[in-house]
């Protein structure tokens, strides 16, 4: 928005206001399908939705900003919908529901989630829909009823999505032990990272690389959804995921090393974890424990798990891991004698020179692997214990 609370119009900045035909008035097919999409058409200026919502011309500048749009200067942009918005939003802030901070927050990380979906609808789903199905036609002739009979479809199904994550988030929090752990939570961190992706982009075609980036962040995504994890975000070569526990980010781990193995076609990974405490902010994490995560998956040799200290410590505790393979030994020596079980440790742990990280002083690594007799992936025997 370019506009003040007198309704100049004096560009932000300096800018000039923007060509009312660079919003589209010059094409008859984005205009109808805007207004399909929007379900209204334009009717206000920036400052004309800001007085009809009843909210300065500042705070309304701060949501649409927050939201992830572009300022349109005087231009008729706006739609009923969005002077709608930004009553809801400011009338969280009087009823005190929501500090106006906390609002422009829930509008930041509405824009940038759900611009990133859109983004990826119409570059790669709606992109492959549209493919004129004659010839002489022009995708945009095809794109408008396309858009027309997914638009109910996608809007319920994201909504749909959206509720159960919420659920599901809401779950995790009223579980937390106090309030101090609803915001500092203690969590294991693990980043995985393709080995030698840079030398990868030198000699594959865009197209091959976009392809294998995609395969990648898929096999990550499903297995960390399917084994209890939280993806957290994908960066083309990395993912970064966090769990509840070492031992479901130990699996996830294990199994996405076992299943890139497993394929010819894709490079070797490398995965780096650590466990403490993680400060949580719009759905990313931050802090020592992610800092370090990063730090071991760096120094991670191909095809190998390292965690940090605290990280191997929870294993033990938790009866994932021996502290060794004399412990091990002795713990089924034991159970023999007195006619128990022996412990069944998934994994093994072998504590690596300890070493300078940056920024993080010395720490010391531990190798992580699967124990002789655990199932891998589809159940095949894990790789041979370390140590």
């Amino acid at each position: 928005m370019t506009v003040d609370d007198s309704g100049s119009d004096t560009g932000a900045h300096g800018r000039v206001d923007p060509d009312p035909a660079d919003l589209g008035e010059d094409n008859p097919l984005a205009l109808r399908l805007e207004q399909l999409i929007l379900g209204a058409e334009r009717r206000y200026t920036p400052f004309q939705a800001a007085r009809s919502a009843g909210v300065t011309m500042e705070l309304a500048t701060r949501f649409w900003r927050a939201m992830g749009f572009a300022d349109v200067g005087q231009a008729k942009a706006l739609t009923e919908a969005d002077v709608l918005a930004l009553r809801r939003l400011a009338g969280l802030v009087e009823a005190g529901l929501l500090s106006e901070a906390m609002a422009v927050q829930v509008a930041r990380s509405t824009g940038q989630t759900t611009g990133r979906l859109a983004e990826w609808q119409i570059d790669s789903f709606l992109e492959g829909l549209t493919e004129p199905p004659e010839p002489g036609m022009t995708r945009t002739e095809v794109t408008y009823p396309i858009v027309e009979l997914l638009l109910p479809e996608l809007e319920e199904f994201l909504v749909y999505v959206w509720r159960r994550q919420l659920a599901a988030s809401a779950g995790r929090v009223v579980q937390a032990a106090d309030d101090e752990e609803m915001v500092d939570r203690r969590l294991a961190v693990a980043f995985a990272d393709l080995v030698g992706f840079t030398r990868l982009t030198r000699r594959m075609e865009e197209e091959e690389l976009g392809e294998l980036v995609e395969a990648f962040e898929t096999t990550a995504a499903d297995l960390v959804a399917a084994r209890g994890g939280r993806l957290i975000k994908t960066l083309g070569d990395e993912v970064l995921y966090v769990a509840d526990d070492a031992g479901t980010a130990t699996e996830i781990a294990l199994r996405l090393i076992e299943t890139m193995a497993q394929d010819a076609t894709m490079p070797e990974l490398r995965v780096g974890m650590a466990f403490g405490t993680v400060t949580t902010r719009m759905g990313d994490v931050f802090g020592t424990t992610v800092n370090l995560a990063s730090r071991l998956t760096s120094i991670a040799p191909r095809d190998t798990v390292l965690v940090d200290s605290a990280f191997a410590e929870e294993l033990i505790r938790t009866g994932d891991a021996p502290a060794s393979e004399a412990a091990a030994a002795e713990a089924a020596a034991t159970a023999e004698k007195e006619g128990e079980e022996p412990p069944s440790y998934r994994c093994a742990l072998q504590p690596m020179w300890q070493r300078p990280v940056r920024g993080l002083g010395v720490v010391e690594p531990w190798l992580l692997s699967r124990r002789n007799g655990a199932a891998g992936s589809n159940g095949a025997p894990g790789a041979p214990a370390a140590g």
